[in-house]
This record gives C-alpha cells, structure tokens and sequence, in this order.
C-alpha cells in the first residue's frame, strides 16, 4: 500500500502566519505538524509515501524530511499547482499510487489513542483482504463544518453531505482514507463542485453508490483539527500535556522507525550522534 499527504491549500484561517510558511509546517508544540500525518502513515507499515504541496512550498518539506532515507522509508513530492480538492491528490499521484491501494492523511489532521497501532494494522488488512474502502467517523460538535455521515437504524452508512446547513448525525468524516485502487479512476471521472474542488465526498458517495464503502467510527482516539489559531494552540497544549504526564513523545519518526524494524540501532544511533534534535530521548529508546 502507498501512502500521500495533502499538505496543501492556503491556509486562509490561520493568516498572517500561512502568507510566508504553509500550515502544516506549523510547529504543534515540539514538532512540525506534518510529522503527525507522517507518523500515522509510518504505523500502518506504509514505507513508500508521496507529500503533495503548493509550487511555493513544496522545497520547504523536501528540506525537512528529504528522501526519507534516515527514517527507512522513501519519500516523494509533487505539486498541487492550485487549491483544486483533496481527490484532486489521486489523479497528481495516479503514477506514484500505480497498482497499489492507497491510504490518504491530510497534513493538518492529527490523531491520538494507545490503540492506534492495533487500528491501523487492522484497517490495513481489512483494506488488502476485501473489496471496500474504509473512512472514518468522529462524533463532533460542529458537523457543518466537515463531511457528515448518516446511519441507518442498523448503523449501516446512508449518506455522506459535505458541510451540511442540517447535519443528519452528529459524525464528521476524518481526514483519514483508505481506498482500493479504483480510487484514482474514480477521481478522474468526477465533476468539480460549486466551489470549483475536486470532493473527496463525491469520491466517498461513489464507492457508497457501489456498496464498496465501510465507515469505522473512532471512539477510543482522539481526533484534532488545527485549522484555526484556537484549535492550534489546543492541540500543541494537548500533546504538551500528554508527553509531560507520560514521559514519552507524540510521532516520534525516529522511535517509530526503530521500533518498526525500519531502521536497525545502529542507524539510530547515528542519528543520535548527528543531531541535537531529540538526541537524549532517543538514547533512553536505544538503551530500554
């Protein structure tokens, strides 16, 4: 399976600070936010993974993360050239993806719960051993701001509404997909909206129409939207509070490689010793 982080788009909400650096190169208390997409990616087993930014952008990432190489895994870039929808992601990365199926986090999503790594593992399969795609439902306050899923009495998925002016649920879908591989000719076939975009809830409403599409709700993790100057600070507090209270870090790529057979301890430690960066945290990881 690929991987692809949307980190794009122009981050309007977030300005002043989104008119010179782009949103999910925004620091989230100790890290920049793309590392928690890229965490995610990382614990499903996704090694090969493609970021998709802005033409102004993209360089900024390529310095940051490179190749991937260090971390074990491979990293590619393109251009998104403007703001065209996040299923506009499939048709740029329709080379990248190829044969594969293909999970899609977007950059300013950040998710936190023990039971991640077992989620993960277990939607990855469900992925590679059936037919649907696979979505994700959060219960949230403010449905009309996101993509809304109703039930049926027997909780099967009735319909999906993008930004609905009455919400039928209170369940926002989370900027975590995964999809069988027709989702790239799917993406190609479908129509922009009003708002000029590439839906990723038209692409969920065509895999629904197919009956190729499962909605799992997130009930034992926590789901953080950043994409405004409220929910930003909220979320740096949240994981500050975390890492304190627990003594461990949040998305640490370098742990998570290691800890994933990714890299072996002496790729750690070389990493130790070539960088300031999380170095006494990371010797503790090397030496447990």
């Amino acid at each position: 399976m690929k991987g692809i982080i949307l980190a794009g788009g122009s981050g309007t909400r977030l300005y002043p600070i989104t008119k010179v650096v782009s949103k999910q190169l925004l620091p989230v208390y100790n890290k920049p936010m793309i590392y928690y997409p890229l965490s995610m990616l990382m614990l499903s087993g996704i090694r090969d993974i493609l970021i998709i930014s802005t033409p102004q952008d993209i360089s900024n990432y390529e310095n940051l993360l490179g190749d991937g190489r260090g971390l074990g895994i491979s990293i590619q870039y393109k251009i998104q050239k403007a703001p065209n929808g996040l299923a506009e992601a499939f048709v740029i990365g329709e080379d990248f993806i190829g044969n594969d199926d293909v999970c899609l986090i977007l950059g300013d999503n950040i998710f936190y719960g023990k039971s991640i790594p077992k989620l993960l593992k277990k939607v990855s399969a469900q992925l590679s051993e059936n037919k649907s795609s696979i979505i994700f439902g959060y219960s949230v306050n403010d449905p009309q701001r996101y993509g809304v899923v109703e039930f049926d009495e027997k909780f099967n998925v009735a319909s999906i509404e993008e930004k609905p002016e009455i919400p039928k649920s209170n369940y926002a879908v989370v900027g975590l997909y995964f999809y069988k591989n027709e989702v790239v000719n799917l993406a190609k076939k479908i129509k922009p909206s009003k708002r000029g975009e590439l839906e990723i809830t038209s692409l969920n409403l065509e895999f629904l129409k197919q009956k190729k599409l499962e909605v799992n709700i997130l009930d034992s993790v926590f789901w953080l939207d950043t994409g405004t100057h409220e929910a930003l600070v909220e979320a740096s507090n949240f994981i500050r509070t975390i890492e304190n209270r627990e003594d461990r870090q949040i998305s640490c790529l370098e742990e998570i490689a290691y800890k994933y057979n990714y890299i072996d301890k002496e790729q750690l430690q070389s990493i130790i010793d070539s960088s300031h960066y999380n170095s006494d945290y990371l010797k503790k990881i090397i030496n447990s």
